[in-house]
């Protein structure tokens, strides 16, 4: 018969070993949250915001698509500022994935603009294609085949490191086109002093080398960050103040990471040649 002292030591046994359960579960989900971005927390610890981006910037079991998610420190969301966007353009997410990077079709040595009609007004984006050719290239696949459109940005960051994450057609940090890219352009001369400005353009990854998809983020401020993620466009003026609007808007946590409070929707991506 059992007495009453080991039962109580039983059921003791029992419970933790439900508590540590449920926080390996929750250590796991975390991880699978986690995201612009893996090498990033050792970087922005210093701003007092751990950020991991596994897809900007972690990917999830299958390492072809892009995750990218967060850990933030516990904090009561704020009041939301009034939304700076218009309503989405009628449409819907377009449900693609390939098994593999295309084919090159763009011109190498010519120049490509990428415009991302927004709901918060355009934003175009000088491509930096020689420095960046298969990236550039995924864009111009991508862009063509209606991918991006009617899309989320999912992921607004505004402290420790500023960008505002977009590229996903899940809207949940966690899709991609089903192909991963070689990372380019990782000794561009504007990053300088671990240190993304403002106005780039980069690839989110999973943490490791050449894990690049679909996913991308754009970098309103000066941000530190490891030379790990391809850069392959430059914001026009028109639109760093778009994403000024965006940013001054916020995100949804209130702890720096988030979804941005602005209805953040590409209408429509295009790439164009001239």
């Amino acid at each position: 018969m059992v007495s009453q002292e080991q039962r109580r030591r039983q059921l003791a046994r029992e419970k933790f070993l439900r508590q540590q359960q449920r926080r390996t579960e929750a250590r796991r989900k975390a991880r699978l949250r986690n995201s612009v971005i893996a090498s990033v927390l050792g970087v922005v610890v210093i701003g007092s915001v751990a950020l991991y981006t596994t897809g900007v910037l972690k990917d999830d079991g299958d390492k072809k698509e892009n995750a990218s998610a967060e850990v933030t420190p516990s904090a009561s969301p704020t009041s939301k500022a009034p939304d700076p966007c218009a309503k989405p353009a009628a449409g819907s997410v377009q449900k693609l994935s390939w098994k593999k990077e295309p084919a090159m079709t763009i011109d190498t040595s010519a120049k490509y603009t990428l415009k991302l009609a927004t709901t918060c007004g355009d934003i175009g984006i000088a491509l930096k294609t020689s420095a960046a050719p298969h990236t550039v290239n995924s864009f111009d696949f991508l862009a063509g085949k209606g991918y991006f459109d009617h899309t989320k940005c999912h992921r607004l960051t505004t402290q420790g490191i500023y960008v505002l994450q977009c590229g996903d057609p899940q809207g949940t940090g966690m899709g991609g086109p089903g192909y991963t890219l070689p990372d380019e352009n990782l000794k561009d001369k504007s990053l300088k002093n671990n240190t993304y400005p403002a106005g780039t353009v980069a690839m989110a990854n999973t943490g490791q080398k050449h894990t690049g998809g679909s996913q991308f983020f754009l970098v309103y401020k000066d941000s530190p960050l490891p030379p790990s993620y391809t850069p392959f466009g430059t914001i026009d003026a028109a639109g760093m103040k778009v994403l000024s609007k965006i940013a001054a808007a916020g995100e949804s946590t209130g702890a720096g990471d988030g979804a941005p409070n602005a209805t953040v929707v590409i209408n429509k991506a295009t790439v164009s040649k001239s």
